[in-house]
């Protein structure tokens, strides 16, 4: 079957078993059991039970579960409590942040139209846009939102903004007239797509596609295709998680093992020493923490314009290598802006962007202004994108501008009003735009006609040009047609002006194509860049990350923007070789080069599959429904807050609030900081943890009574979290952290620095309390009171520990450690009055077996403490030193 746009009009009848007066009842009939609703399909949703569900599928939470039902087994129900109680703080925790799951599907069906005017045997009527079937002949007027896929069989100036399916900057202009069949999407000039609207004119056309046939229902099959990406953190916490477990699990078995068949220790005193040592090795408070912490971050980027969907996706950001962002909107305005006048006298530039008439008029590559008393040529020019224009511009309370009427239209009038020249009268007669002849017309109340419209035609309607010295001369064509290639080589859409002197007052387009008009100049157009991109793209690019601009607009176009805003490679490979690459050639075709243009949502897609399978973490911006799919795929999808659809936003991870390209960039760095202070209350929790497991298993090894029991170690991994680490997510980002490269997604959440401070501050912690422990217990003090101490001693280290893990390399003895994070000192503050009531206030000591402490037992720990602080402070010493003398080394965080 021939594709409807690529038949001529008459045939679209016979091939869809329908006539101009539509379809009859049978024929209806046959086709709603055929075809069914013009619905798209509903995807299943997560319910809230699934979400809660989830929260607890953590191999260090199964741990965790599994060791509260041997305590309930074993019958010691207060330990049973507690680490129910944990494992379910955690999960309500992840649970309320996490918020709701996207539901992309619901947003794009709220696109579709829900009347149209159909005609059926011979009556025309107004339905529900779901009854519409294949066949049935609809009737478009301005403002109609397109119901379903549509093949033109009568288009009378009719043009539709398609820019959030196919990325076009303006309007596009239809017509009746068979296209190739391979034509992309956005030059299928003979169609109308569901979701898009009308913009001017109207339009008779046979439905061709209905529900999750039409190209919107084409994407949103694909968003159903698109798998959840894992982030970098998620995986990494995944290995490390289940490791942990792993190795908590076996080494409780053995000990379990070595208990019982050395020492002949009762099973169930073993059993409950070795759920000790589990519940001490696995840090059951580092979810909350990652949670809290990502939550915090997903604050500070609210306040910066960004606005999270899904908690990880902050984290996620920072990590980011590779950036597709769609150019419409996103990377320009999305308001088109005169950037050249060109006429025989001269070429001229024009500042400011968008649709206030704020900039200047200079002669071109000076920085000298252009009056029009001294420039006639420039007056007429003006005067002509004044009067032959239906828009207006208009100041709202706010300050901002705002356009009523068509962007090109938009574009121009702001020129003229920056020359100065605004129309005061309405004009006596118009023809207005048509696709069809691709001009417009005003004659005004001093009989002068002004014609603006496509170079062709107003150059074939013109005789005499206006000449450099203010007169008029022969029409040059050779020499406007090569001007015109020049300008749209540079990316620029090209208009014509042209006048002259009218005998009558009426206007049609039988006195335009009459001819004798002297042709003006030539108005250069196009969306500009945002006045914030070009400073962004060079702050993520030294930040390491590779900026690839994806639009469905023209290859030139595209090219023209990518060097304004400085990307690297600037030649654009279009949809059509996209379409010839195999998978592979894709891949290294996404390693060279940095823009792609008339693409459509399967080549976006693709783009990015490409670059994630070349191991990269991509973030993808867009606005436009056919930016979802793309969007859903990526690592991080980036929607625009103001000019996005609600397909596009619900389908994104992130949403900007201000539609600013700029915000990425701070919301990059954000999300480095974050990553790093995770990784600092990671390497700080683990020492708690395996100072604590240390404990356990050498006692348990070596025969000799515990020095902390199960009960103990959770309320210091409790009170730990919820203080001391929390308060390493209030850290400030590290100096020079957006001049560093992203960090690669494949590597280990710990390094080998990370792992050898993990372990020996584990050993200086997890020793002294065993040392601390001893010393009181062997010289006859009572062992609650001895284990009390021992405690003491596991809080007061951390706390010092705290103070020199702030700062990851360089030293903690600095002005900063009492400036840049007061939290931490409150935290600190708070840790130690809970301490203070796990020792002193009766409750406590009988659910947790503590007793009262004298002096001794607050200042012997103290020296243990300062140990801890020296060894790390002399680490870093030493390896600051030996990376001072590698200048090769790369830069990092390296904690």
């Amino acid at each position: 079957m021939t594709a409807p746009h690529a038949l001529p009009a008459p045939d679209v009848f016979t091939e869809f078993g329908t006539r101009p007066e539509g379809l009859n009842p049978d024929e209806l009939s046959a086709a709603v059991e055929r075809y069914g609703e013009n619905a798209l399909p509903v995807a299943a949703q997560e319910t809230t039970w699934q979400r809660l569900l989830r929260q607890f599928h953590d191999p260090m939470i199964y741990v965790l579960i599994g060791a509260a039902v041997f305590t309930a087994f074993l019958g010691h129900v207060p330990d049973t409590i507690v680490i129910v109680a944990v494992v379910l703080i955690n999960a309500l925790v992840g649970f309320f942040q996490e918020g709701k799951a996207a539901n992309a599907l619901a947003a794009i069906r709220d696109m579709l139209s829900p009347s149209s005017e159909v005609i059926r045997g011979g009556q025309w009527q107004t339905i529900d846009s779901v009854e519409l079937v294949p066949g049935d002949v609809i009737r478009l007027r301005p403002g109609d939102k397109v119901p379903a896929d549509v093949r033109l069989v009568d288009a009378n100036s009719l043009r539709i903004e398609e820019s959030a399916l196919t990325g076009e900057s303006v309007p596009s202009s239809k017509n009746t007239d068979p296209v190739a069949e391979d034509a992309q999407l956005g030059d299928r000039t003979s169609m109308a797509f569901s979701g898009t609207t009308v913009a001017a004119g109207s339009g008779l056309g046979v439905v061709t596609a209905t529900g999750a046939d039409t190209q919107i229902g084409h994407i949103t099959s694909l968003l159903g295709n698109v798998e959840q990406v894992e982030t970098p953190l998620t995986r990494s916490m995944s290995r490390f998680s289940s490791v942990l477990a792993i190795g908590a699990v076996i080494l409780a078995v053995l000990m379990v093992v070595v208990s019982v068949l050395i020492y002949r220790t009762d099973w169930s005193e073993a059993i409950i020493s070795a759920i000790g040592f589990a519940v001490a090795a696995i840090p059951e408070g580092l979810p909350a923490v990652m949670a809290i912490t990502l939550a915090l971050g997903v604050q500070k980027m609210a306040a910066r314009n960004a606005i999270t969907r899904r908690l990880n996706s902050v984290e996620t950001l920072g990590s980011v290598t590779a950036i597709c962002t769609d150019k419409t909107g996103t990377l320009t305005r999305n308001e088109m802006t005169v950037r050249s006048v060109l006429s025989r006298q001269g070429e001229y530039d024009i500042t400011g962007t968008g649709y206030a008439p704020i900039g200047e008029i200079l002669l071109a590559g000076t920085d000298t202004p252009a009056t029009l008393k001294e420039h006639p040529d420039l007056r007429r020019m003006a005067e002509v994108a004044a009067y032959a224009n239906e828009a207006s511009v208009d100041k709202h309370d706010d300050g901002t501008w705002a356009l009523t009427g068509e962007p090109t239209d938009g574009g121009i009038l702001t020129f003229a009003l920056k020359a100065g020249i605004a129309r005061d009268t309405a004009p006596v007669a118009t023809v207005p735009f048509d696709s069809d002849v691709k001009y417009m017309a005003t004659l005004d109340d001093g009989h002068i006609i002004h014609l603006k419209g496509a170079p062709d035609r107003l150059l074939d309607r013109c005789d005499r040009q206006s000449g450099p010295d203010g007169g008029t001369e022969p029409l040059d064509r050779q020499w406007w047609e090569k001007r015109i290639d020049d300008l749209g080589s540079r990316g620029l859409r090209v208009l014509a002006a042209a006048w002259r002197q009218a005998d009558t007052d009426a206007l049609s387009t039988d006195d335009i194509d009459a001819g004798g008009f002297i042709f003006l100049g030539l108005y250069g157009i196009i969306d500009p860049p945002r006045d914030e991109v070009i400073a962004a793209v060079g702050t993520v690019q030294r930040a390491g990350v590779r900026v690839r601009m994806i639009t469905g607009d023209h290859a030139s176009t595209a090219t023209a923007i990518a060097r304004d805003i400085g990307l690297i490679d600037a030649r654009a490979i279009t949809g059509a070789e996209l379409e010839q690459a195999t998978d592979e050639q894709l891949r290294n075709i996404v390693r060279d080069h940095d823009v792609y243009a008339r693409t459509s949502p399967e080549h976006k897609l693709r783009l990015v599959r490409a670059l994630q399978a070349n191991g990269e973490v991509v973030a993808m911006t867009g606005d436009g429904v056919n930016d979802a799919p793309s969007l859903k795929q990526a690592d991080v999808g980036i929607a625009m807050g103001i000019k996005g659809t609600e397909a596009t936003k619900d389908a994104a991870d992130i949403v900007l609030a201000d539609d600013n390209f700029a915000t990425i960039a701070s919301a990059m760095k954000m999300g480095r900081t974050i990553y790093d202070n995770l990784k600092k209350a990671i390497i700080f929790m683990l020492p708690t943890n395996g100072a604590q497991g240390l404990v356990i298993l050498i006692a348990m090894l070596v025969g000799m009574t515990l020095p902390i029991t199960a009960l103990q170690v959770l309320w210091v991994n409790l009170i730990t979290a919820v203080t001391l680490s929390l308060a390493l997510s209030f850290e400030p980002a590290e100096p020079g952290i957006m001049d560093r490269p992203p960090r690669d997604p494949r590597a280990s959440l710990l390094d080998s620095e990370s792992t050898i401070r993990i372990v020996y501050v584990s050993v200086l912690i997890g020793g002294s309390a065993i040392a601390v422990f001893n010393y009181f217990y062997n010289r006859g003090m009572d062992l609650d009171m001895a284990r009390t101490v021992a405690v003491n001693t596991l809080v007061i280290s951390q706390i010092f520990y705290l103070f020199t893990a702030r700062f990851s390399r360089v030293s903690a003895l600095r002005r900063e450690l009492f400036t840049t994070n007061p939290v931490s000192w409150l935290c600190v503050v708070i840790m130690l009055v809970l301490q203070a009531a796990f020792v002193y206030l009766p409750f406590m000591q009988a659910a947790f077996d503590t007793t009262s402490l004298g002096w001794r037992g607050w200042a012997i720990p103290l020296v243990p403490g300062i140990i801890v602080f020296c060894a790390v402070e002399i680490d870093k010493f030493i390896r600051h030193h030996h990376d001072a003398d590698s200048p090769s080394k790369a830069p990092g965080i390296g904690v």
